[in-house]
């Protein structure tokens, strides 16, 4: 069985196909609707241009940004507040908006640390879809933003402590701090080798981020061999159904 809709939700363009590539990909392929609500940058913009290039890759429909600014980057939203800056009441309601148009059966994010990296955006939005996804499916709250709709499930993307075997070496170079979780702490492995190259592909268009050596540009010198080591597995971890009466819904289809 596949899942006939799913959303993920990420800080940045290009978290959508480094936590997530695969796993969007997997179901598009399969005939799902999948779509991506990323909550920095703005229309116009070169990241949000290579954005829209990455979903088409994935399959994943055009992009639905929230609009505000990267903690780190002013010329993301000129104008727009920095998304940890952001009253949290406005941020949920607008992804409860999305939520609700879109009707995901399960909605996929960041995981409480922010992923590897623990960006302090990752995590905000971690903790805004934690609450947009229980608020959705509550008519009194966000009366204006439409239908309730409550998802099944919800998955949080993480690594867990054995894969930073295969990703400290890399991501050490670069002075980055690693934030992964006990392995039993995963719920979901998803083998996305037959969409990689979907997924390196979408990586690779995020060309801002190539060029200023972010993860896509370490990921594009790396050769075929170590980008399947680092790539082709997904993990995440399942929280309970919002909805107790809600049917059982696998992440990973056929199981």
């Amino acid at each position: 069985m596949t899942l006939s809709s799913l959303l993920a939700v990420f800080a940045h363009p290009d978290d959508e196909s480094l936590s997530a590539g695969g796993t969007l990909a997997r179901h598009a392929a399969a005939g799902a609707r999948t779509a991506v609500v990323t909550a920095t940058w703005a229309e116009g913009t070169p990241r949000a241009a290579e954005l829209a290039e990455a979903l088409r890759i994935l399959g994943a429909g055009t992009p639905r940004l929230l609009g505000y600014r990267d903690a780190g980057a002013p010329q993301s939203a000129p104008g727009a507040v920095r998304f940890r800056d952001a009253p949290l009441d406005e941020a949920v309601g607008q992804l409860v908006a999305h939520l609700r148009e879109f009707r995901p059966e399960v909605v996929v994010t960041h995981d409480a640390y922010g992923g590897l990296t623990g960006h302090p955006d990752h995590v905000r939005t971690h903790r805004v879809t934690m609450l947009a996804v229980e608020a959705a499916g509550l008519e009194r709250l966000y009366p204006d933003a439409g239908e309730p709709w409550q998802p099944s499930a919800l998955y949080s993307a993480s690594h867990p402590h054995s894969a930073i075997r295969a990703w400290g070496g890399h991501m050490a170079v670069a002075g980055k701090a690693m934030h992964t979780v006990p392995d039993e702490r995963i719920t979901a492995t998803v083998d996305v080798t037959p969409w990689l190259e979907q997924k390196v592909a979408a990586v690779l268009a995020h060309r801002t981020e190539v060029e200023r050596g972010a993860a896509p540009g370490m990921i594009a010198s790396l050769r075929a061999a170590d980008r399947k080591r680092l790539l082709s597995t997904e993990w995440y971890i399942r929280h309970d159904p919002v909805s107790p009466a809600a049917a059982q819904t696998e992440l990973i289809a056929g199981t």
